[in-house]
């Protein structure tokens, strides 16, 4: 089964540009039906919503693919954690070689998606809840950086770029449902209400891509592992090399 080190090459195979250093696996898209190149794309980026969630709730299961064209599934990279997967899934390289090998959130300096995104004269944004991984592992580029207080300003903020419609790509984390698994249990009532915000806000985003790009884009659900319960204090947790942390789906809708 392939794993996020699939997602750069395919996103880069998509918009025909070349991948960068670290990324040498293959895509795990099936373009066959594809024609032309992809000139738009929005990634948004819901941490830890794993297969695990759509296991146990397959409603949003059936709700993401009504409203998706494409569905991957994959496997994260060991160990399941946010900053170690989002630099595999972003540099498409494995963690001993992009160098991130557990929970920590130094600046990148290897070859990334964005840079290869750059090197193609695209513009990029990302948007992030401050101090997030995605918000901090990938600065010091000629990027567009917004760092938000939380999910519902990262929104409301790429809804605004979207409908100014200067940016190729742009890059979207939420991060309500890793926060409450831990405090509040895997599946708690406000557990179960964040994963069904990121799935509200995956339709949202997707009509706004949908109104203001109009054709040739791509909307892209990528999160980053999943979860499990902790036996010792009945809490949500991630990190082991267990199916529920490092099974993953990942959708896409062509426009």
């Amino acid at each position: 089964m392939n794993d996020l080190r699939s997602f750069t090459p395919a996103l880069c195979e998509l918009m025909g540009i070349t991948a960068p250093e670290l990324a040498n696996q293959n895509s795990y898209l099936d373009l066959k039906n594809k024609n032309g190149v992809i000139k738009k794309a929005l990634i948004y980026c819901p941490d830890a919503f794993g297969t695990h969630a759509f296991k146990k709730y397959p409603e949003l299961h059936q709700e993401m693919s009504k409203h998706s064209t494409h569905e991957v599934d994959l496997l994260s990279v060991f160990p399941p954690v946010t900053p170690v997967c989002f630099a595999s899934l972003f540099t498409g390289g494995a963690p001993q070689e992009h160098g991130i090998i557990k929970y920590a959130k130094p600046i990148l300096k290897c070859d990334t998606l964005f840079d290869a995104l750059l090197r193609a004269g695209k513009k990029v944004a990302i948007v992030a809840v401050k101090n997030s991984s995605i918000d901090l592992l990938f600065k010091e580029r000629e990027l567009d950086y917004f760092s938000m207080d939380y999910d519902p300003l990262v929104t409301a903020k790429t809804f605004e770029l979207l409908e100014k419609n200067e940016h190729d790509v742009i890059v979207v984390y939420h991060q309500e449902y890793d926060d409450l698994l831990h405090d509040t249990g895997l599946f708690s009532e406000l557990a179960m209400k964040a994963l069904e915000h990121h799935t509200d806000s995956w339709k949202m985003l997707l009509r706004q891509a949908e109104k203001s790009w109009q054709k040739d884009y791509v909307v892209c659900f990528t999160p980053d592992h999943g979860g499990h319960v902790d036996l010792k204090n009945g809490m949500g947790d991630h990190g082991e090399n267990s199916p529920e942390d490092m099974e993953l789906k990942h959708f896409f809708y062509f426009g």
